[in-house]
């Protein structure tokens, strides 16, 4: 196998290269962006994929036999879809260079749970119901792919809300909070959701780029059961020596949420908005049977995670 990762700067893409280094597999990363990890500098190609000539010169320099294509903006500060065009051009630049080569034999596309809002559960894959422009964005790319008429198998996969080491914003500022003791429970509000730990989901993915698929599937990536963000932080907060949290009356997250919306629109960043408010007392469980019944039981517990987690946040505590 030669696996080429795109985005593999990235959070999850990191975390995939690292993987396939620890099992001697030959990997490339193209990012636009140096490696977060330094070690990772000499598996790094810097292309960005809207340039379509790089792309394609980089991809049949690599030639490789799978592809996990993680490339992405996926924040939400967008105004405009054509602000997200690495979603979209960049992913059909990506597939132009990949039908040219006959090397490869299954590519991984990564969408995002965001191609239908928060609480809401498709009925099918082509179910979607986005509730902002990266979500958008992702449908688009989700539509593009089925109507690409592929030679090779391929797979999309939706990542849920992932966690571990090399994340950011939001799950990093979350587990910063509850190290601080800045960090309060929502009264009889905190949701339940589907959260992946980073190394579960990268363990997940390889399973999937392996096994024998449906060509165009979809799979969800996390961890099951869910989690109650309460329980978590508390768990978190044990694992610290740590007490666990009060919990505060849901109009003072109100209250905190409009005034930050107010500052949103004046250009101020504010860490509660009324979006993630919505968020963070929505349920938001999704289903894992397809994915489980291929990648079978996960290597890490909850309780080793957040151990794995910490050790990692302590060691980066001055990176962010």
């Amino acid at each position: 196998m030669k696996i080429l990762v795109t985005g593999g700067s990235g959070f999850i893409g990191t975390n995939v290269v690292q993987y396939y280094l620890d099992n001697q597999t030959d990997v490339v990363n193209i990012d636009i962006h140096p490696p977060r990890d330094k070690n990772h500098i000499t598996n790094w190609i810097n292309v960005d994929l809207l340039d379509e000539e790089k792309t394609r010169a980089a991809i049949k320099l690599i030639a490789p036999t799978h592809v996990i294509h993680l490339a992405a903006r996926t924040d939400l500060n967008g105004n405009s879809l054509e602000d997200y065009a690495i979603n979209t051009r960049g992913t059909i630049n990506l597939l132009t260079s990949l039908s040219q080569l006959n090397t490869i034999q299954k590519v991984i596309f990564a969408s995002s749970m965001l191609v239908c809002r928060v609480g809401y559960i498709p009925v099918n894959d082509e179910d979607y119901s986005p509730s902002n422009i990266y979500g958008e964005s992702k449908k688009q790319m989700e539509i593009l792919l089925r109507k690409y008429s592929l030679p090779f198998e391929w797979i999309i996969i939706r990542p849920t809300s992932i966690w571990g080491p090399w994340f950011d914003t939001p799950y990093r500022d979350f587990f910063d909070k509850v190290y601080q003791r800045k960090y309060f429970n929502i009264r009889d509000k905190a949701c339940t959701k589907t959260y992946g730990f980073v190394y579960n989901s990268v363990y997940q993915i390889d399973k999937l780029l392996k096994a024998d698929t449906p060509r165009g599937s979809m799979y969800y990536i996390g961890d099951d059961p869910p989690i109650n963000i309460s329980d978590w932080a508390d768990e978190i907060a044990f694992k610290l020596g740590n007490s666990k949290f009060i919990s505060v009356p849901y109009y003072i997250f109100k209250f905190a949420a409009l005034f930050g919306d107010v500052l949103k629109k004046a250009g101020i960043s504010f860490p509660m908005t009324s979006f993630r408010l919505k968020n963070m007392t929505t349920d938001n469980i999704l289903p894992l049977e397809n994915t489980t019944a291929v990648a079978g039981r996960l290597p890490y517990n909850r309780e080793s995670a957040i151990e794995i987690t910490l050790q990692w946040l302590n060691y980066n505590k001055t990176e962010k």
